[in-house]
């Protein structure tokens, strides 16, 4: 993660958050160019540039793909080993944000306006899957990220609220896929009816921060129609 406000101590040795670094600045570089579905619509992670604290030298992290090996090619589902059907998912370390390219417009934009640590991306697959038989084509991205300082110690990390989202397929129009009081922890595939479940655990405490002891409810989204999307599970 990285620092975005100043951290003082008192004479007690504890932690004072103190003013936010509003002109955040970090150094960072692009990785490769990411191929969707859609000819005209590339993608390319921007990861923060790192320093070893031995050699000084500059490192940045690397794609690595979350892969599926459960789609079943004799039901007419080929997902070529992607998370979901139409859809491969990168992580990667200190993934700060995404851009997006058009070609036909010629113009980039980027999914964030200041950096975000991003846990992972979710955008449409270049290879050709089918789900049940049928062509699956997506025109949406998904993104699983931290991009606040919940827990207010003056750091954006995995020790943060981690929110979903998702975008249209020119990389705008930021919806909230599961509400603000919750952080994402995981998810599942219904191939059935083409949904992702995530699993979220809810700030009961509004204290910005993951506890094992608060409540695990789970939110639905409809593959096909984003725009639909409930609760399927709630902890009483």
């Amino acid at each position: 993660g990285f620092q975005v406000s100043e951290i003082t101590e008192d004479d007690s040795g504890q932690k004072i958050v103190g003013l936010q670094i509003d002109s955040l600045k970090l150094e960072t570089r692009p990785r490769n160019v990411l191929l969707t579905f859609n000819p005209e619509h590339r993608l390319t992670p921007i990861y923060k540039v790192n320093y070893d604290k031995k050699t000084k030298k500059p490192f940045t992290g690397s794609n690595a793909y979350h892969t599926n090996w459960n789609d079943d090619y004799e039901d007419g589902n080929n997902w070529n080993r992607n998370f979901m059907p139409g859809f491969e998912a990168i992580y990667g370390y200190n993934f700060v944000n995404v851009s997006h390219y058009n070609n036909v417009t010629k113009t980039e934009n980027r999914l964030f306006e200041k950096p975000v640590l991003i846990k992972t991306l979710y955008y449409p697959a270049f290879s050709k899957d089918t789900l049940n038989y049928e062509p699956v084509k997506r025109d949406f991205y998904m993104v699983s990220v931290y991009d606040e300082d919940s827990n207010k110690d003056g750091f954006i990390n995995v020790k943060d609220l981690r929110k979903f989202y998702h975008f249209d397929i020119n990389g705008l129009n930021k919806k909230a896929l599961i509400p603000k009081a919750y952080s994402a922890m995981s998810s599942e595939y219904d191939s059935a009816n083409d949904f992702m479940y995530i699993f979220a655990r809810k700030d009961t405490n509004n204290n910005g921060q993951m506890e094992s002891n608060e409540p695990i409810d789970i939110f639905w989204i409809d593959l096909k129609n984003p725009q639909n999307i409930g609760q399927q599970y709630k902890t009483e």
